[in-house]
């Protein structure tokens, strides 16, 4: 689950994704209601829909209801959860074997069936679930999406069921991350039970997963739910016995919460790393997430056409003494275009992304100097203005160039149709966060025509495109990864954009819990359990 790709805060965190932010509402103290259960709190934004594919703010709920087909580790290693086995010889056709004996939380069977009606109920373009462009890959996925006019069909031409436990994948072209994308935060690649057919409008407020935790409520509007630990769950056990999800509009009215020891876990919001790690010590967690903060800026017909002084913006900031004075030092410097977290990516790769003053001086002015104004544009009201005015007096201070400005939109909205529109003269603030930990996600994201963030760049290039489907098309995990770096070197040769941070998934927690850890799908909930 992305939002909109220039400003989506790394990925998946459902709380972290709200443009708005308001006051808090719903729950009870000390812990919420699930202290009375054994179980804990967790601070959630609003959901959307709580249907997997159509959800675009539910991914903390729908992560402890479902169960994915793989999840990955750390270190970017696949282990399968309802999966049996994803095996493929050509990275095109794919079989993916389910474990027979998984029942839903109503007893139905989870079968390959149960994947294919999903994946074709989200892929159907009429349905307008969010998460169709995730399945986009699939053959008969252009059927389901025809440019103009209805589909003449409404299943996946690649997706076959052979039996309950066997479904049979064909992409359009070979794709050697398939797997990958099969992990939590795609919330497109859930199951469904029948009972999301037949009642769509009830199952979107009371879901019936698969996964270690079943609902025993519906979300009630602006106040939520508690989730109860699922006795017949099949895979490994979550160490509570409820999670008691509590809807905030608020990051900053959550993060006091947990300080107040209201509320069990909650995202920490960006205006509040500064001070985060001496309120809450040890009791902090960080992850560096699959995301890159960056600025773009518009590349042909003016100024900006000149990589010298591009490459000059960038080594004019210093990016340490930032994230220090501003993050707390809870961000990490980017020296590549894809995060550490992506499996196999490379850092410390991008020369003109080190701080070098002088250097940059030296190359602005082989670029014929700066006359005029220059303009940093970021969306206002989502805690970006420290940031912005910082990197906006590194520049004025390091290239000497006296009118720069940070410059605030009224909101997401506007900034969005100035981006969107094209109508933005200057640098732009710019954000992408991957949904599942591959490079592939990143640099076809940003660095393609087809990529969602490719506003965000204003760049494609041959070259690029070549290497990329040669990494799609891989035999093995480590020719992937060269060929992922080798694209990510080839773009960083015309630096079309300015890498600032990589993104980082960060929690609080009260002392009433442990066994709070983050990692590539965001926060692990079902290792919590409740001290004494």
């Amino acid at each position: 689950m992305r939002r909109s790709p220039m400003f989506a805060a790394s990925a998946s965190l459902s709380l972290a994704l709200v443009p708005a932010l308001a006051a808090c509402s719903g729950g009870t103290e000390g812990g919420g209601s699930s202290a009375q259960t054994g179980g804990f709190s967790v601070a959630v934004a609003e959901p959307d829909h709580l249907t997997p594919g159509r959800s675009t703010l539910g991914s903390d709920e729908l992560r402890v209801l479902f169960a994915p087909l793989v999840k990955v580790d750390a270190k970017g290693g696949i282990s399968y959860v309802q999966a049996k086995s994803v095996t493929s010889t050509d990275a095109r056709h794919w079989t993916i074997k389910i474990r027979s004996g998984w029942k839903f939380h109503n007893g139905e069977a989870v079968t390959a069936q149960s994947y294919a009606d999903a994946w074709n109920a989200t892929a159907y373009a009429p349905n307008g679930w969010a998460g169709n462009g995730q399945l986009a890959g699939i053959e008969g996925y252009s059927a389901l999406n025809p440019a103009k006019g209805k589909p003449k069909t409404k299943t996946l031409s690649g997706v076959k069921v052979v039996d309950a436990t066997t479904l049979e994948v064909t992409l359009t072209s070979p794709d050697s991350q398939f797997p990958l994308q099969l992990t939590p935060l795609q919330l497109g690649f859930y199951p469904l039970p029948k009972a999301a057919f037949k009642d769509p409008k009830g199952y979107d407020k009371k879901p019936i997963g698969n996964g270690p935790f079943r609902m025993t409520s519906a979300w009630k509007a602006d106040e939520g739910t508690t989730v109860s630990a699922y006795a017949a769950y099949r895979g490994t056990k979550p160490k509570s016995s409820a999670i008691t999800f509590r809807s905030y509009s608020d990051l900053g009215t959550a993060y006091t919460d947990v300080q107040a020891g209201n509320i069990d876990v909650a995202y920490v919001p960006v205006s509040k790393y500064g001070q985060a790690k001496a309120d809450f010590g040890d009791r902090l967690y960080t992850y560096e997430a699959p995301s890159l903060e960056f600025m773009g800026l518009p590349l042909k017909g003016g100024k900006f056409d000149d990589i010298r002084l591009r490459k000059a913006l960038s080594m004019a900031i210093d990016r340490s003494a930032v994230n220090k004075a501003i993050y707390g030092g809870l961000y990490t410097p980017a020296t590549s275009l894809t995060p550490p977290s992506e499996v196999g990516a490379e850092t410390g790769i991008c020369a003109a992304c080190a701080y070098d003053p002088a250097a940059a001086k030296a190359l602005l002015k082989e670029a014929g100097g700066w006359s005029g104004e220059l303009t940093l544009t970021y969306p206002g009201g989502l805690g970006l203005d420290e940031l912005y005015k910082a990197v906006a007096n590194q520049i004025r201070q390091n290239l000497g160039i006296s009118d720069v400005r940070a410059v605030p939109t009224a909101d997401w909205a506007e900034f969005s149709e100035k981006a969107f529109g094209n109508k933005i003269t200057g640098l732009n603030h710019a954000h992408w966060g991957a949904l599942y930990p591959s490079m592939q996600a990143t640099l076809r994201g940003i660095f393609t025509k087809a990529g969602g963030c490719q506003v965000c760049s204003h760049y494609s290039d041959t070259d690029v495109d070549k290497l990329l489907r040669q990494a799609d098309s891989a035999a093995d995990t480590s020719s992937a990864a060269r060929l992922y770096n080798d694209a990510q070197k080839r773009v960083l040769k015309d630096f079309p954009v300015i890498p600032l941070f990589y993104g980082s998934y960060i929690y609080a927690s009260t002392s009433r819990v442990s066994g709070v850890s983050v990692g590539p799908a965001d926060v692990d909930l079902l290792n919590v359990s409740v001290v004494g």
